[in-house]
């Protein structure tokens, strides 16, 4: 795990969607902002996070097909237990 002053990459990447949400407290949102300083592949992350949630906005109109909608539930819902943190492989 990768660590820039006191907010590891993976709290940071545990962060976003709150982040995105204003829901973060002063603390969190000054190590927040802080770390995007110092990890420009955290900083990538956070551009891609805001592109797929502007993105995935304009959808929630549209009808979903129900087997279409079942496969994407699927997935997001094992990814996390699938994933690994976007940049344990970068030696930073």
């Amino acid at each position: 795990m990768i660590a820039h002053g006191d907010l590891p990459c993976q709290e940071f990447v545990e962060l976003v969607s709150d982040y995105l949400a204003g829901e973060l407290d002063p603390d969190q949102l000054r190590r927040f902002a802080w770390h995007l300083t110092v990890c420009p592949p955290c900083l990538y992350y956070l551009e891609q996070m805001r592109g797929i949630v502007q993105s995935t906005s304009a959808m929630r109109d549209s009808r979903l097909a129900p087997d279409t909608r079942a496969s994407l539930l699927a997935t997001f819902r094992d990814w996390k237990t699938t994933t690994a943190c976007p940049t344990d492989h970068l030696d930073i």
